[in-house]
């Protein structure tokens, strides 16, 4: 990221958070996928609540938390859409959102995420508490010509969404994408794939800048003829990945679920060996020249 890029942070803080409305609220899950996953977007044109894509913001879901008595606590989610916004007029930020929902090891009891089931299932014209923006882990290269890998397993296409609409979808005087960009995905189902329509959409139009890899867990089988998961796939793929990231302009992402990096590297580290370098040694490399971004929860 440039000087020219100035990085936005905290310009709302849960002391005083932007108030914005809910403009939409809609399903991303097709028919036969599991949980829930739900497009919202809210409206920013009362205040001055400006980023970037790869940032996130913070929500803070109104009531109190009854255990501790006092007012519930920010969850931080990362941005859909691009500084724009989709209706491309920098007056809306969307997210994308799974309603969590775990069984109590005591008593075995459904339990659903305060935050998440409140956003998803929010009407359209409620108000939302927003602070934020933050983080600079994720910010896409000013580099036009950078070559951009994504790895994202569920909700963590939220930042790649961003990147690919300002990419592809959004035309700008300022930037025009001339690398090449890949995104490896990982889902249970094809019902549950994200955004799918635009995404392949993007790889048709694109097909010499955009490549797009599913790794569909409960559909697909990897060569062992076990489940296949997004490791799986960065195996596969290995040489071409590995000479990927030989190029001093290429930028691995991932944003996901915890345990993405230890699967990168069990696909990549064999690899790396062959060409007589330790993967530790390699990925230190690759975050000094910032080339190396991570986002798992």
């Amino acid at each position: 990221m440039s000087a020219k890029t100035k990085v936005p942070v905290n310009i709302y803080r849960p002391q005083s958070p932007y108030i914005g409305k809910c403009l939409e609220n809609y399903s991303l899950v097709s028919e036969g996928g599991s949980g829930i996953v739900q497009h919202l977007t809210f409206d920013l044109s009362a205040g001055d609540l400006h980023y970037l894509e790869g940032q996130s913001i913070g929500i803070i879901p109104p009531g109190v938390d009854e255990k501790k008595g006092k007012p519930h606590k920010l969850r931080l989610y990362s941005i859909a859409s691009t500084r724009h916004g989709d209706k491309n007029d920098d007056k809306t930020i969307s997210l994308c959102i799974r309603q969590l929902e775990y069984q109590h090891p005591e008593t075995n009891e459904t339990v659903y995420g305060v935050c998440s089931s409140f956003l998803c299932n929010l009407e359209v014209g409620a108000e939302v508490a927003i602070c934020g923006p933050v983080g600079q882990e994720m910010l896409l290269p000013d580099d036009e010509d950078a070559n951009i890998v994504m790895l994202a397993t569920g909700t963590g296409i939220a930042p790649f969404r961003s990147f690919l609409w300002r990419m592809f979808k959004e035309q700008h005087t300022d930037y025009k994408f001339k690398g090449f960009s890949w995104l490896i995905f990982g889902i249970p189902y094809s019902a549950n794939i994200l955004y799918k329509e635009d995404l392949e959409k993007i790889q048709a139009d694109n097909p010499n800048s955009f490549e797009l890899t599913y790794a569909i867990s409960r559909e697909q089988q990897n060569a062992e003829g076990g489940r296949m998961y997004i490791q799986h796939r960065v195996a596969e793929q290995a040489e071409r990945l590995w000479n990927l990231l030989q190029d001093p302009k290429t930028h691995l992402y991932m944003c996901g679920l915890k345990g993405m990096e230890s699967g990168i590297e069990e696909g990549l580290s064999p690899y790396a060996l062959q060409n007589g370098v330790e993967w530790g040694t390699f990925v230190k490399q690759l975050k000094k020249e910032h080339r190396w971004h991570v986002e798992v929860y």
